[in-house]
């Protein structure tokens, strides 16, 4: 553990976060959501926020593939995402849904701030972002995608996202 110089629990509380939330909305999988809190932590995200029948630790599931990050990064469940988009943008986040749509803006097209917060909502592993929290939204953003199949598991799509914005943040910083 030294050697990869991983943090501590305590030490990861206490780290400066990035102001990044990612919103689960209706996720079904309790495996896609450990995903999700592996990747929060790998990145050190302010939060996870969670709404809609998304399951919430503990979980032996989210336990499973979370591999502990479901202790270190900071989560709350919400009724519903319109509360969660309310309070998002009463703090200054600017709030984007992952989704493919019509006026969607690719990926690689977002350049956010070093310290710009944001917020990036992941929809049902089937039916996506419900169109009523997209029209909440500041905007859609879509994962360009080139070969046959045009949707990747929400854990795949949340890791593409979340690194594609802190990827830039480091980038920035150099």
């Amino acid at each position: 553990m030294d050697e990869l110089n991983r943090k501590s629990v305590e030490e990861f509380k206490r780290s400066d976060k990035t102001p990044i939330i990612a919103v689960l909305e209706n996720i079904r999988s309790a495996y896609n959501v450990g995903s999700v809190f592996r990747t929060a932590d790998a990145f050190l995200l302010e939060a996870i926020y969670i709404t809609g029948y998304t399951c919430i630790p503990p979980h032996k599931e989210i336990k499973k593939t979370a591999l502990g990050a479901e202790d270190t990064v900071e989560w709350k469940q919400f009724p519903n995402a319109t509360e969660v988009i309310r309070l998002l943008k009463e703090q200054g986040y600017k709030v984007y849904a992952v989704e493919q749509a019509i006026n969607s803006i690719s990926l690689e097209k977002i350049a956010l701030g070093n310290n710009e917060k944001a917020a990036f909502i992941f929809g049902n592993e089937v039916t996506g972002v419900e169109q009523a929290t997209i029209e909440q939204c500041d905007a859609c953003i879509e994962i360009p995608q080139l070969g046959m199949k045009h949707s990747l598991n929400i854990a795949t799509a949340a890791g593409v996202v979340l690194w594609e914005v802190i990827r830039n943040r480091i980038s920035q910083n150099r």
